[in-house]
């Protein structure tokens, strides 16, 4: 149960005859505007009430009745409205109510509704129990509890598989491998929680689909509510248990109990926890890999060539201004702190990382497959069929609506005598009736991403501006700190920017999902899935396309720049490359999105909206009130008050965006798994805090995998080789330097390597305007800038070189090698990572024989059986006939009480 008050007592799970179990709860909310009609008869009303009523699932949460209730048996659902059931004091409410203003008819057939709902519940054999008292508004609650009966019904027809009696030794290892098993579970035994039945087991039952006419499926007994306060005390809840091993901060070491998870939520949340853990784990060994890298990276600064030639004032490498008229030329040795940055993450490790973290996605793919195979076997699951879903509530009031004006037109063509005949049995929604919501998606989303891009281009006007006019200021110290300034204040208005898109585009997906009227709930999820992912995938990652791929290649030359809004000079990258700027923007984008966003607001937005629904609270009368106080509160009350549970896919999203991060440009930034790893720690507990005691518990859910999230990780897996080969190709100056130690280096080392890149240009071929207005260095008759460019004295003048050339033929040639290379070897990993683990493989076939002879011995006992029957001479009269018969399916079952 989903609560912040445990039920610390199990007389708080059953109904008030101490017998029956609550499994369910339903809570049917009752506007203050209702009047409920009280009488020694019933009442029935032809207009519909006026208020709109809500129905809905809470929980399977409960608690001791603080006065007798009748259930179903007991008068409960048929008696009248205002009638007492002389067997227990149970009040029955008539919820018609009496309405003199002209209702809506949808609005009141809410309480037909709600009626034909429980009707259909105690058709299907479920009972009921409901509160003694009258509510005039406010929420009512309603009891269930399921019988056996029919959950082994449910089961069957479910093919929920269950444990047999049968059960089997499981192998061995032997040797060397079994002490290696041994040492590794007895390393790992700090790190496992304290939970029941959790140690190793050499036995394994086996499991087949349910079915209540085999003898070999044990059957659950009801267990009684204490009597008294010296009865014995009872093993902890797995509310207690969830709470003290798994969501708590200080169990932020140990692993997940996700067997119990998996019981007590479901499958498909135990499959997200047992996704989210098995993605961590596989974030250590990324993150020692990042940290090494970095550590080269530090290590190796000060033996780095070009970074050394940069920072060497000797070699007086005077640039062009970076602004027109107020900018002054400058020096190439003022940019050495940039240079040196730089190499901390542009250095040959770089590409060693990339590589790595390729395979480090297709690993963790393979080992994510044998895992979900492994839990699948263990929670019986592999051969679940898919069911097809019922369909959404909305969908059948839509076409209800649709039948209903089918008829209107039948109607009055038959007033009006026409012969065309309307076809009334509409059976489902067509495509004409999807048309308009899928123009307004396709329109919605071109705009949404025209407001994306637009929102990137407002930053990089913004960085342009603010570069000129910090240019133009005579503090030489804001002059020097120009790129700083401008970079740092761009991302944090990104950051905003982001956050402030996403929960909107959030909000967005849901609209434009409801629109499109999926029939059933996996299809609106699906379809919700895909939207969300497309726009937050943009909104998170333009910035960051921009900076890695189109920043500074579309600046111009000196002489010849591009500008926007014909005053504002496009902007370029750094002296030492756009590659740190692009380790800036998804640093600060990656960590802040995950501190605000993923922890922040999972914190203070569930406590701000338990404080809004206190705060309405309080807006009863103090009759109410006092009698609130004087009536101890009921657990389902309790649950009532708690945030609803609105799905995975808000925790999959969070996921899927930072793999992303650690995944497309972790080339930029080799330190991105070890901020990812340090927020999966928190978020994992924060989580699993939020699930036990801020959400009411979800339906239990089966599922057999995480559904289309893998394809997307998969995608993304897939998309980060392109990134990171065009990231290292034209991104990094992995290629220029390889290009002239190898071609153009006359000693085979990288000195002169900055001399090569830089090339010239005449300052009297500036345009008026252009050249700087006053400058130090007014001497100066030719600068320098970052291209490959022929010099002013060449016959083709600033023109492309041939170096330029052939940097992009190696360049290309890099995408297109590293591109096969990764391929390959991603494809070399899932070879030899089967999907199926090799002990689960011969465990299947052995549980396939074991049920095979067991269900043949079955048979064959029953074949004895009736042989001796009818070779009996004793068999005289039809009781004794009888008798044989009944005894015949006796031990197949074993007894329900």
């Amino acid at each position: 149960m989903a609560t912040t008050a445990f039920c610390r007592d199990t007389s708080c799970q059953f109904f008030s005859d101490g017998r029956r179990k609550v499994d369910y709860v339903l809570v049917f909310y009752q506007r203050k505007q209702i009047s409920v009609r009280g009488g020694d008869r019933l009442h029935r009303l032809s207009a519909p009430p006026h208020p709109p009523h809500r129905l809905s699932v809470i929980s399977n949460g409960s608690s001791p009745l603080s006065g007798p209730v009748g259930g179903v048996g007991q008068g409960g659902l048929g008696c009248a409205a205002g009638q007492r059931s002389a067997g227990d004091g149970e009040v029955c409410v008539d919820l018609a109510v009496e309405v003199e203003l002209e209702a809506d008819p949808a609005e009141g057939e809410m309480v037909l509704i709600r009626e034909e709902f429980e009707a259909r519940l105690l058709e299907a054999g479920l009972e009921m129990e409901r509160d003694t008292e009258v509510r005039v508004y406010g929420p009512s609650f309603t009891r269930l509890h399921v019988p056996w009966q029919v959950l082994s019904r449910e089961a069957e027809f479910l093919k929920i598989k269950v444990p047999t009696k049968k059960s089997y030794d499981l192998k061995q290892e032997n040797g060397f491998s079994a002490s290696l098993s041994e040492f590794w579970r007895k390393v790992n035994q700090p790190f496992q929680p304290n939970i029941p039945q959790l140690g190793h087991s050499t036995t394994k039952q086996l499991s087949h689909c349910f079915s209540r006419d085999k003898l070999h499926f044990p059957t659950p007994r009801p267990t009684p509510r204490p009597t008294s306060r010296h009865a014995p005390r009872y093993a902890p809840s797995p509310t207690h248990l969830l709470h003290d091993e798994w969501a708590r901060y200080g169990a932020f070491y140990k692993y997940q109990p996700v067997d119990l998870i998996r019981k007590y939520f479901g499958e498909k949340i135990g499959l997200y926890f047992a996704w989210l853990g098995v993605y961590t784990q596989l974030l250590i060994p990324a993150s020692m890999v990042g940290i090494i890298v970095f550590c080269y990276g530090c290590y190796t600064v000060d033996m780095d060539v070009p970074s050394l030639e940069m920072c060497d004032k000797q070699q007086n490498f005077t640039m062009c201004p970076l602004c027109d008229g107020v900018c002054d030329y400058w020096h190439l040795s003022t940019a050495c702190g940039t240079a040196r940055a730089s190499h901390l993450f542009d250095n040959p490790a770089t590409v060693f990382f990339a590589i790595f973290m390729s395979l480090w996605v297709a690993t963790f793919l393979e080992h994510w497959k044998r895992r979900q195979i492994s839990l699948n076997h263990s929670w019986d699951l592999t051969g679940l069929e898919e069911e097809e879903d019922h369909p959404r509530p909305k969908y059948e009031t839509i076409l209800l609506q649709k039948r209903q004006m089918m008829r209107n037109k039948e109607k009055k063509n038959e007033k009006k005598k026409k012969k065309k005949k309307i076809e009334t049995g509409v059976e489902k929604l067509t495509w004409r009736d999807r048309l308009p919501g899928y123009l307004i998606n396709i329109s919605s989303i071109l705009f949404m991403f025209g407001l994306t891009f637009s929102a990137v281009f407002g930053v990089i006007v913004y960085r342009i501006v603010v570069s000129a006019l910090m240019a133009m200021s005579p503090d030489p110290e804001t002059k020097s700190n120009v790129r700083v300034t401008v970079t740092a204040t761009a991302v944090i208005i990104n950051l905003v920017v982001i956050l402030i898109l996403d929960e909107i585009y959030g909000a967005v997906a849901v609209w434009l999902t409801e629109l499109e009227i999926p029939r059933t709930e996996s299809n609106f999820e699906q379809h919700l899935i895909l939207k969300a992912f497309l726009l937050k995938f943009m909104n998170a990652y333009a910035p960051i396309f921009y900076v890695a791929f189109f920043k500074g290649r579309f600046a111009g030359r000196p002489g010849d720049y591009v500008y926007v809004f014909n005053d504002y000079r496009m902007e370029e990258c750094a002296p030492g490359g756009c590659l740190i700027e692009l380790c800036i923007q998804l640093s600060i984008i990656m960590v802040g999105k995950q501190l605000i966003q993923n922890n922040v607001f999972e914190i203070g937005i569930p406590k701000l909206k338990k404080l809004i629904r206190a705060w309405k609270g309080k807006g009863i009368s103090l009759e109410e009130r006092e009698e609130q106080r004087a009536r101890p509160p009921q657990q389902w009350n309790l649950d009532y008050t708690l945030v609803p549970f609105e799905g995975l896919t808000p925790e999959y999203m969070e996921m899927i965006i930072q793999f992303g991060f650690v995944s497309l440009f972790v080339a930029s930034f080799p330190l991105a798994p070890l901020f990812a790893l340090l927020n999966n720690v928190i978020e994992i507990r924060l989580d699993a805090k939020k699930f036990v005691t801020e959400l009411r518990r979800p339906d239990a859910v089966q599922a057999k995998d995480i559904g289309i999230w893998y394809n997307i990780l998969s995608g993304m897996g897939k998309f980060s080789v392109i990134i990171n080969a065009f990231v290292i190709s034209f991104t990094s100056d992995f290629i220029p330097r390889l290009v002239y130690q190898y071609m153009y280096s006359q000693t085979g080392t990288m000195h002169g390597f900055i001399d090569h890149t830089l090339s010239h240009f005449n300052v009297s071929n500036f345009r008026p305007g252009n050249a700087p207005t006053s400058s130090y260095l007014s001497e100066t008759t030719v600068c320098r800038y970052k291209d490959y460019r022929e010099p002013p004295w060449s016959a083709e003048a600033y023109q492309f070189s041939k170096t330029y050339w052939a940097v992009l033929a190696a360049r290309l040639a890099f995408v297109i090698l590293f591109q096969n290379l990764v391929m390959f070897l991603s494809l070399l990993v899932a070879w030899v990572i089967p999907d199926v683990p090799k002990n689960i493989s011969e465990q299947l076939k052995r549980e396939k024989t074991l049920l095979v002879d067991v269900f043949l011995r079955e048979e064959k006992e029953k074949f004895h059986l009736l042989q001796s029957l009818f070779s009996s001479k004793d068999l005289r009269s039809s009781d004794t006939s009888v008798v044989a018969t009944w005894s015949l399916n006796a031990p197949l079952y074993l007894s329900p009480m």
